[in-house]
């Protein structure tokens, strides 16, 4: 890194992840299949790689065993790299025997973990957001900045700023003042980006759609700044930590101008995804230089018979069948049977294969097989791994009164409807 300066990564895992719930119910929201055959927390840890940081820790304290497998099984290091990916569970302590509080919370009750590292900067990083980034960038202006705490910082429109941290900038893009969320109708003009710091950093003029300036959730820190931060019971980066170190101490923005997206809910989840399969998406996974890494499975290539696929992803070793797919995303192993149709649905697959002998079983039993079955029409969905769709079912066709809420086997959020993962939805069902 820059001038041979220490950094560690940190990747904050989030908390109960209910934004994200039911795709959170057994998992944690780092853990959440996404773009068919990676995880959500392959996007900062493969940033972090592809940016020459080799040591990062994961926080996280619900549903984490699927995250520790998944980490487990794809990002090993060799001997003499001194890189590693590790995960740091919330646990009981002789000083301490509550969960996370926060992330301020999680970050400091784990300050001696970090200690053994010698670090000079923390990187802190968000686990459920897709973007990519050239961390030692960001690092180098922290540096040459002589700033104690660096934010990225998305140019972003007024209609925007609603529901994100605001920056308030100077011409050197040194932070002065910082507002958590304004409402739509709250004056915020004074929180505009000046003109000087957008062209120095983006050579960029300011208009409707950049004058702006969010909070991405991603942190440097030098490491002294950070601890001496934490030396108090405050529990939240944004809302409370931030706020108090630019009343004291020296505080930079880095400005990004690529893809940046939250995907904390349903509705951003389910319309990040099924962007990624549209003619030219906001996001480029087909990066040579930046690739995303996850899990090498070995599977075979996806086997299409008779189909018409369009707009859509496939992911290996799947098998489909006479069927019409368009604006969807097919995980990981999944068997599509003849007749079936789906328009904007991500399925997301399945863990493992099916056995024959276990397939009769579940028939005598009337239990579909994983996958979708045959003549089984689904529309703006999500199919969690492992679920099984019968045969002749509709899933969000007809027009029919769809409150949101949570069912036994399935959730409707904003409209979208989602099955639950191992969820079995017999012959004819209608959604």
């Amino acid at each position: 890194m820059s001038n041979k300066k220490k950094a560690l990564a940190i990747v904050l895992g989030g908390g109960r992840g209910t934004r994200l719930y039911p795709l959170t119910m057994d998992r944690s929201k780092p853990a959440v299949p996404f773009a068919g055959k990676y995880r959500l927390v392959d996007i900062p840890i493969s940033n972090c790689i592809n940016s020459g940081l080799r040591q990062i820790y994961v926080l996280t304290q619900f549903n984490s065993a699927s995250l520790h497998n998944h980490i487990a099984n794809t990002y090993q290091f060799d001997q003499f790299s001194g890189g590693f990916v590790e995960i740091l569970a919330a646990e009981q302590t002789y000083a301490s025997e509550s969960w996370y509080q926060g992330t301020a919370d999680a970050v400091r009750k784990n300050l001696k973990h970090f200690h053994d590292q010698n670090a000079d900067y923390y990187v802190i990083l968000s686990g459920d957001q897709l973007y990519r980034m050239d961390f030692r960038t960001m690092l180098d202006r922290h540096i040459k900045s002589g700033a104690e705490l660096t934010i990225a910082a998305k140019p972003i429109s007024r209609a925007q700023a609603t529901g994100l941290g605001i920056i308030g900038a100077d011409d050197e893009g040194l932070i002065r003042k910082f507002y958590e969320k304004p409402a739509p109708d709250m004056d915020i003009t004074e929180y505009k980006v000046p003109e000087k710091c957008l062209k120095e950093q983006l050579g960029q003029k300011r208009d409707e759609s950049n004058e702006y300036l969010a909070s991405m959730g991603m942190y440097i820190f030098n490491a002294k700044t950070m601890e001496e931060a934490l030396n108090n019971d405050k529990t939240d980066f944004g809302k409370e930590i931030i706020p108090e170190i630019i009343k004291t101490r020296k505080v930079s923005a880095f400005l990004f101008d690529g893809f940046w997206e939250d995907i904390g809910t349903i509705k951003a989840f389910y319309e990040t995804n099924l962007n990624l399969a549209s003619e030219k998406p906001a996001f480029n996974f087909y990066d040579e230089e930046m690739p995303i890494y996850t899990h090498r499975r070995h599977l075979p290539a996806t086997k299409a018979n008779f189909c018409n696929i369009s707009y859509s992803l496939t992911s290996e070793g799947s098998i489909i069948t006479n069927a019409y797919i368009v604006n969807s995303i097919i995980g990981v192993r999944t068997f599509i049977e003849a007749g079936a149709s789906l328009d904007g649905v991500y399925c997301m697959g399945a863990t493992h294969y099916e056995t024959e002998e276990e397939k009769a079983n579940n028939a005598r039993k009337g239990i579909p097989n994983i996958g979708i079955g045959r003549a089984t029409i689904i529309k703006r969905a999500i199919i969690d791994m492992n679920a099984r769709i019968g045969s002749n079912c509709r899933i969000g066709i007809d027009n029919i009164p769809r409150p949101d809420g949570d069912f036994d086997l399935y959730s409707i959020h904003d409209g979208i409807i989602v099955i639950n993962k191992n969820a079995a939805i017999p012959d004819g069902t209608v959604i």
